[in-house]
């Protein structure tokens, strides 16, 4: 006899957020493949440093050394210093699929970055749950790193 598990649901995710950097246009996208790569950290502020390979059909993984890792996902679109899309798995070792988007506006005040998650898959909940956090920590993440970057 084969035993089965529970069957769970596909789940859909939706995440929209956004942030006012006190930055120019050019030095916000750096601060943007920054956070994306080698300065990215953990929202308890621990380093969590990623490889982004900057070009379309570029990965975006986490180097453990050794042969070993993690793919995060590919660069779909990259239009400097405006637009970068990466799809793949994102932090999620199970079926499952995400596009990220950053788009970056410049306004009286500075740039504009906006963050659009879209996932699918069998979503867990406590990465559904996460998730929303996760990303108002990188958006604070990279407006620091930029207005850093802009007061030198």
């Amino acid at each position: 006899m084969v035993s089965s598990s529970l069957v769970e649901e596909v789940q859909s995710l939706r995440i929209n957020k956004n942030i006012l950097v006190n930055a120019p246009l050019d030095i916000t996208f750096e601060a943007v493949l920054a956070d994306l790569g080698p300065e990215s950290e953990m929202a308890e502020g621990m380093p969590f440093p990623m490889v982004l390979e900057a070009w379309p059909g570029g990965r975006w993984y986490r180097d453990l050394g050794n042969n070993a890792g993690h793919l995060w996902g590919h660069v779909q679109v990259i239009k400097p210093p405006k637009l970068i899309e990466i799809c793949g798995p994102m932090f999620m070792s199970y079926a499952a699929t995400s596009h990220i988007q950053y788009r970056l506006a410049e306004e009286e005040q500075g740039t504009r970055v906006s963050i659009l998650h879209t996932a699918i898959g069998l979503i867990s909940a406590e990465h559904s749950e996460g998730v929303q956090e996760g990303w108002q920590h990188c958006l604070e993440h990279l407006k620091c790193i930029a207005e850093r970057k802009t007061s030198r």
